[in-house]
């Protein structure tokens, strides 16, 4: 592979050697545009067979052409490799740069959305356990849909750990739903049940006021007596299962049904006995013989007839016959008494009709009721005026009712045939016995039923699809069992740990851990028999405690140690300098991570306060940078208008204006600009003071060409000249006029003519062995020059100058000051 790289990413640039071959061999270039040819083919070649990303990393810097170094760019999905292509393409190839640089951008969006997408599955999880720890029940349903419908829209970029976090918190959360639902529908069953029970009692009472009530020349019908005897204790039996019942109300019940039932008996046994009855009342008294009259009296024994009901006038006859009195009549009440209890009576059937006619059954049934009371405390005078109208209400409020009763039998049926339905179909066994009980609360709405036959089918079909689920709660209660044994073991390798444990020295993560462990294997033991639960959960939450205090103790010490870094942050927020708050504020946060356990709760308000405080301490930074930043950006205004006031001051000008803008651009503070505008600065100061320079110069050399031609008139004033020339033209020696023109046109660069050729190669060899060469710095090129000058004005009145040696001098000097 190393090989084939080297062979495709050949240089392009010919070797060294071949850029020295003369032109003449030119004839050899086609065979290197053929080689050319042949590795752009390879690296065609090399992009179609989907190459490694090294590869194309290389092609895309290394490609013979623009199309084949972009399209290997556009292979490249490695962050590093397109970095690093990037970086080489910077200034060298715009168009793979922009590739580079777009995918790089795409990566950065994607990481950023997956980092979003990462936080959104973090709060969710954290969402989802405080839901499960949560006290508040409200919406808690409801709460919880929220929670799993934004979970669907993140779940496919949760790692499996995630998964299993969240789903742990909805299990827990949809138990506690359950228990919940459980709780309420409990209650809402034991109320239902309370209804019916108190439903049971009234329409027992009813009939047993309404038989009391009844005209002795009439006998209740037997069929329909026992039809409501049997529904009412089914009823009963219903609404009594699994529930409790209050002593007194069951006392109430047990009392009124065994009255009905005497009632029944009686009414039945009368039935029987109906034509020896009607024939005693055929007979004479007076004619008839002892034998008879004991016949009539075990017939009444037999008949039992209950004291507390208006006697039949069938059974009058027989008591005559046997000697027994006539049931006594009740004793009446004062005039007045009677007279309101009339009048009350009177308002109660006057409302009773109005029920009846709105064909509200219940409301009629309770006005009856009311009615049947009032007629009781009246004596026989008063009551008379009553009972027509009585009967009369009675008899429609049964009509009512056997109404309501045709209305509902054919619900009744199809709750019949539902059921029979139902024991047909292989269904799990709870939803079978929660659709069983289901239909079965629709029976009991409805009434229940007086058609025996009717009730006999539907409690048949209950018990038949009852009968798989009998084995799968069977099976249950052995399920209940081993989840008992298994509570107890779990009981018992927490007891052992809570005694083995060393606090004083204990990873308290991994009590956390064995903590929640132990709930949840708790919670998935389930489910359990309730007594037998008892004990263990007795046990279960005495273990729990123990191992809970030293906990709470631990996460209190731990929530001191986080509130007293939550005071040295809050403390650090105005302190100074700001470095060594910043520095602090960082070793408070690895003091925070070292911190062990704490209650959630409280150690999210004490995160919350100091995430508060390294913020505050960090802003003051961001506050520090951005008047700072703001200091620099008024600098830089400022200096760039300066600057771009002395833009326009050159070397043209006079001194004076060059000295005043150096002046003006030494006044800014150059520390409070930014380096670009101190660089601008800077320069703008060098070429200023250049310029002044240059202006000195000019001004010097003129006077020296003035001092240089003054000589040519006669000797130059020592006064005139500077103090310092003496000095410097013994330093350079005695030269002649000649030697000291031809050494300041070397300096100056310019020519010497064809005459001094000579002298001139003579002077110049001579500063090659004096180390001089040909260069100088133009400081010291400078002084040569002035001691020149000097060497030139010092010399006596009797050594005249030539002006023409004057007048090259003079030109040499003019060429410093182009220079």
């Amino acid at each position: 592979m190393a090989a084939f790289l080297q062979k495709l990413f050949k240089s392009r640039k010919p070797a060294a050697p071949e850029r020295k071959v003369p032109a003449r061999a030119q004839p050899i270039a086609a065979p290197v545009e053929d080689r050319r040819a042949e590795l752009r083919e390879e690296q065609l070649q090399a992009l179609q067979a989907t190459p490694t990303q090294e590869v194309a990393a290389s092609l895309a810097v290394e490609g013979l052409t623009a199309d084949t170094r972009i399209r290997a760019a556009e292979l490249l999905v490695d962050e590093e490799l397109i970095q690093r292509v990037q970086k080489q393409a910077k200034g060298r190839d715009k168009g793979v740069y922009q590739v580079a640089r777009q995918k790089l951008q795409v990566i950065r969006e994607e990481q950023a959305r997956q980092e979003k997408i990462s936080g959104a599955i973090a709060s969710l999880i954290s969402h989802a356990r405080d839901q499960a720890k949560s006290d508040d029940t409200k919406l808690y349903g409801a709460r919880l849909d929220t929670l799993l419908s934004q979970w669907a829209t993140v779940e496919a970029n949760a790692t499996p750990e995630q998964l299993s976090e969240f789903l742990e918190s909805v299990l827990r959360c949809r138990e506690r739903l359950a228990d919940l639902q459980a709780a309420q529908d409990a209650h809402k069953h034991e109320r239902e049940q309370q209804l019916q029970r108190e439903e049971t009692l009234e329409l027992i009472a009813q009939t047993l006021n309404d038989l009391r009530q009844q005209p002795t020349e009439t006998l209740a019908s037997l069929a329909s007596l026992d039809a409501l005897q049997k529904t009412q204790e089914n009823r009963w039996l219903e609404a009594t299962r699994e529930t409790h019942v209050e002593k007194q109300q069951q006392k109430t019940y047990e009392a009124s049904m065994m009255a009905l039932r005497n009632y029944t008996n009686a009414v039945r046994h009368i039935g029987q006995a109906k034509e020896s009855l009607l024939a005693i009342s055929a007979m004479d008294v007076h004619d008839a013989t002892v034998e008879d009259q004991k016949r009539a009296s075990d017939m009444l024994n037999e008949i039992n007839w209950p004291a507390s009901f208006p006697a039949p006038d069938l059974l009058e006859p027989a008591r005559k016959l046997a000697g027994k009195p006539k049931a006594p009549t009740k004793s009446s009440e004062d005039h007045k008494q009677q007279q309101v209890s009339s009048e009350s009576l009177k308002a109660t059937l006057d409302q009773l009709e109005e029920a009846l006619e709105a064909k509200q059954l219940k409301d009629s049934r309770q006005l009856l009721k009311t009615a049947q009371q009032y007629l009781k405390s009246l004596d026989h005078r008063h009551s008379k005026n009553f009972q027509a109208r009585m009967q009369l209400l009675t008899g429609q409020l049964r009509e009512l009712t056997d109404w309501q009763g045709f209305a509902t039998e054919p619900k009744q049926i199809a709750l019949c045939e539902q059921m029979e339905y139902l024991a047909e179909q292989l269904i799990e066994p709870e939803a079978k016995s929660e659709r069983i009980k289901e239909l079965q609360k629709e029976w009991r709405e409805l009434g229940g039923s007086s058609d025996r036959v009717l009730w006999a089918r539907f409690k048949q079909a209950s018990d038949k699809a009852y009968e798989p689920c009998k084995t799968y709660f069977k099976a249950k209660s052995g399920l209940k069992q081993a989840n008992l044994e298994k509570r107890k073991a779990i009981c018992t390798e927490l007891e052992h740990f809570v005694n083995a444990a060393d606090w004083s020295a204990i990873d308290w993560k991994a009590v956390e851990h064995i903590l929640q462990t132990a709930r949840q294997e708790w919670k998935s033991a389930w489910p359990v028999e309730f007594r037998d639960n008892r004990q263990v959960q007795k046990r279960f939450d005495e273990l729990l405690k123990k191992l809970e205090a030293p906990i709470d103790q631990e996460r209190l010490k731990n929530e001191a140690l986080k509130l007293a870094i939550v005071e040295q942050a809050q403390a650090l927020t105005e302190h100074e300098p700001l470095q060594e708050a910043m520095n602090k504020a960082k070793t408070l946060q690895s003091d925070w991570k070292a911190v062990g356990i704490t209650r959630h709760r409280e150690d999210r308000k004490l995160w919350q306060a100091f995430r508060k405080a390294c913020d505050e301490i960090f802003a003051r930074r961001d506050a520090e940078r951005s008047e700072q930043q703001q200091a620099t950006k008024n600098a830089d205004t400022e200096a760039e208008a300066l600057l771009q006031q002395v833009a326009g001051v050159n070397s043209e000008q006079d001194e004076q204006t060059l000295e005043q803008a150096v002046i003006a651009l030494r006044s800014l503070d150059a520390s409070k600009t930014s380096a670009a505008a101190r660089e601008q600065i800077q320069k703008e100061k060098q070429r200023l003071s250049q310029a002044v320079s240059a202006q000195k110069l000019k001004a010097g050399i003129a006077e020296w060409q003035t001092l240089v031609l003054a000589r040519t008139e006669g000797s130059v004033s020592t006064e005139a000249l500077p103090t310092k020339w003496t000095a410097l033209a013994q330093r350079l020696g005695e030269l002649n006029d000649q030697e000291i023109v031809i050494r300041a046109e070397i300096l100056a660069g310019m020519p010497s003519p064809e005459a001094d050729q000579q002298k001139r190669m003579e002077i110049q060899v001579q500063r090659l062995t004096e180390g001089m060469g040909f260069t100088e710095k133009t400081d010291n090129a400078l002084q040569t020059v002035e001691g020149l000058v000097a060497s030139w004005c010092v010399k006596p009145a009797n050594e005249g100058a030539d002006l023409p040696l004057a007048n090259r001098l003079n030109k040499a000097l003019d060429s410093l000051i182009v220079n």
